[in-house]
């Protein structure tokens, strides 16, 4: 009686890995991101709702900090590629969120006017369509890259 030999635990260890994948980092900041460019379409609506002015700040700031975080996000998208876990961009989502964080950089700079001309009509109009964007990009998953789990199985 025969008994064939088992793989090392190490080697089992390593298949059981390659085929779970490795997840993407990258979504976390986008999704992070992509919250704070939305919340400042609702405070240059409160800012158009109530003509208080600290709105018009509040949004500036959430556009400010949503493409420092956007920033981040590409940062953590090349790690994602040279660490191995993002095999292919998926030319969808990459779009979408670029020309929505494209449109929160065009606002930030309209945002930086006074407080009513950095939100009627141009800077509410810039946000209400980075949103639009981000929401697609939402229901696509955040991902704007496959991951080589994913790729493998394809």
């Amino acid at each position: 009686m025969s008994h064939s030999p088992q793989p090392p635990v190490a080697a089992q260890r390593r298949t059981s890995d390659e085929t779970r994948g490795r997840p993407l980092l990258h979504r976390g900041f986008i999704a992070a991101g992509g919250m704070l460019l939305v919340a400042a379409l609702a405070t240059d609506y409160a800012y158009y709702a109530t003509a208080l002015w600290q709105w018009a700040n509040f949004s500036a700031w959430l556009i400010a900090a949503g493409l420092i975080v956007m920033l981040v996000a590409v940062i953590v998208l090349a790690i994602d590629f040279a660490t191995g876990r993002a095999a292919r961009l998926n030319a969808g989502s990459f779009t979408l969120v670029a020309a929505a964080t494209l449109l929160a950089l065009i606002n930030a700079l309209v945002h930086s006017r006074d407080a009513w001309t950095s939100v009627i009509p141009q800077g509410i109009f810039l946000s209400a369509v980075s949103t639009i964007l981000l929401l697609i990009a939402a229901v696509r998953g955040w991902s704007i890259a496959t991951s080589r789990a994913t790729a493998e199985r394809a």
